[in-house]
């Protein structure tokens, strides 16, 4: 019967030791967050997303030239004389059009090594650290602000300056030869 006693005394004492540690957290305050509601302050200098502005881009090829694993790709198509692209917001004249400027987010490895060599600073870390995706194409964030064609208008019209211009020294140089035996004469 002691042992019995003893036995029953020992159930009700370890449930009284669990109940005394679980009013002791109970009251406590908590230190959770509630992460989607309520986020969690970054550092000043922490390294997230890209983002690139393309007002300020005059396609340099600058930051893809820099990356360590080509997760940028530029194209770009050499602006008409009579077009007249404006400014950045640094004062530098746009000289080319950028058809095509993609950051692949996937392969990117945020060392920020790309943000540093921009002349006009339009590509820059951003503290949005959010970007999951279902698909991974997804993850391919297209900066250019031409649509693809008028992409293919500008191409278009490049080459068929290049190939007036490249008429026009035919012409000169077959006039010039005309010249020549002329002269001599």
């Amino acid at each position: 019967m002691r042992e019995y006693l003893q036995n029953t005394w020992l159930g009700i004492y370890t449930v009284l030791v669990g109940m005394k540690v679980t009013f002791k957290h109970l009251f406590t305050p908590s230190v959770t967050i509630q992460y989607p509601e309520v986020k969690v302050p970054l550092p000043e200098r922490v390294r997230n997303r890209l983002y690139v502005n393309m007002d300020d881009c005059i396609g340099c090829d600058q930051c893809s030239r820099a990356c360590p694993v080509s997760c940028i790709e530029i194209e770009t198509v050499k602006s008409l004389p009579t077009e007249d692209l404006g400014l950045t917001s640094n004062g530098k004249k746009k000289a080319l059009w950028v058809t095509k400027f993609d950051i692949d987010i996937a392969k990117c490895c945020f060392c920020q090594l790309c943000v540093f060599p921009c002349p006009t600073d339009c590509i820059y870390m951003t503290n949005v650290y959010e970007y999951s995706e279902f698909e991974r194409d997804n993850l391919i964030y297209k900066f250019a602000t031409l649509t693809s064609e008028e992409a293919v208008e500008k191409k278009a019209n490049l080459e068929k300056f290049n190939a007036e211009k490249e008429a026009q020294k035919a012409a000169a140089a077959k006039a010039k030869e005309e010249q020549k035996p002329a002269d001599k004469e």
